[in-house]
């Protein structure tokens, strides 16, 4: 029996540390403004509903991951929105977030970029091993880069977000890489499988119906989606004692930014970052700036319904045999 029960938590510990790590993996790479009305739900907030990405099948035919933009508002009625994102997602997402920006004062935006590039441009190319693999994983899900359709060219988008040489060598000087994130993270897991474990214990039969299934391209979007909806709390286990640079170190940057605009008299401003840095921001918006939370939306980031018309992974992969043959 005791020996059952201990290949039973072994089982467990070694999916949650693979999970941990897998979320880890995709999460470093993965107001009075215009609101689009009719096109996303605006409700009011309590006080325990502070989230910014989620997995929603609450109708299991048309699943999705959502994105949140959670308003807050301080005592001169100052707004600040932080818009938590997703770097690949459907068109459609990034079109409604260009739209929804449009009556912002400033809009910050996260980048690791050298201190003389300029706004990112649509289709740049880029030497980044992250921004490869994103494109990779966007052709594989058939999904879009967020580069690719938001409008960073606009007169309130204003950078806030560290320079890549500043990133590279505080990086350094702390010993912080790759490895060592997800080596913390491993190390997280072990302390912490309750964290990982509750999805984690599924992994082996998810992966096993995304393979098989007829619908396989939709399988892995799901098994993404239902497992990065808990990236926000298993992100949190990247950063140590000190922090980390990744987050830590970058949401200081972008409230430097946004401290800056307050000063400068901007009085609608959104915070546009990945949604894995949103809770440590949202708890310094209000412990040090004395805003408060008001308002949040969900915005679809990727649509996970089923259609009748979408081939199977089998299916795409022999047909992208074919052209490589006919070429």
């Amino acid at each position: 029996m005791s020996g059952s029960v201990l290949k039973s938590g072994s089982r467990r510990w070694i999916w949650s540390m693979a999970f941990g790590c897998f979320v880890c993996s995709l999460s470093l790479f993965v107001r009075p403004s215009v609101w689009a009305e009719g096109k996303v739900a605006i409700e009011a907030l309590k006080a325990d509903e502070v989230k910014f990405l989620r997995f929603n099948d609450e109708h299991k035919s048309q699943a999705k991951l959502e994105t949140s933009i959670v308003t807050y508002r301080n005592s001169e009625g100052v707004t600040v929105r932080l818009v938590g994102a997703v770097h690949i997602g459907e068109k459609s997402y990034y079109e409604g977030l260009n739209d929804t920006f449009r009556g912002d004062d400033a809009v910050l935006y996260e980048m690791v970029k050298p201190k003389d590039m300029g706004a990112p441009k649509p289709n740049q190319e880029s030497k980044s091993t992250v921004s490869k693999f994103q494109h990779l994983l966007k052709d594989v899900l058939h999904l879009d880069f967020q580069l690719d359709h938001v409008d960073y060219s606009r007169a309130n988008f204003v950078h806030a977000d560290l320079d890549a040489e500043t990133f590279t060598k505080m990086q350094d000087e702390r010993g912080e890489s790759m490895f060592s994130l997800m080596l913390r993270q491993m190390m997280r897991s072990l302390t912490h499988p309750q964290e990982a474990s509750a999805v984690a214990e599924d992994l082996p039969t998810d992966l096993i119906e995304m393979i098989s299934r007829p619908d396989s391209e939709r399988q892995i979007k799901l098994l993404l989606a239902r497992h990065m909806g808990d990236a926000e709390k298993v992100a949190g286990g990247l950063d140590g004692e000190d922090g980390s640079v990744i987050l830590s170190e970058r949401n200081k940057a972008a409230l430097k930014v946004l401290k800056d605009q307050l000063a400068n008299g901007k009085k609608h401003i959104s915070i546009f970052y990945g949604a894995a840095h949103m809770p440590s921001m949202s708890d310094t918006l209000q412990k040090d700036f004395g805003f408060k939370p008001i308002a949040i939306e969900w915005r679809t980031a990727w649509d996970l319904a089923i259609r009748a018309d979408q081939p199977s992974l089998i299916e795409s992969l022999l047909k992208d045999a074919v052209k490589m043959l006919d070429e």
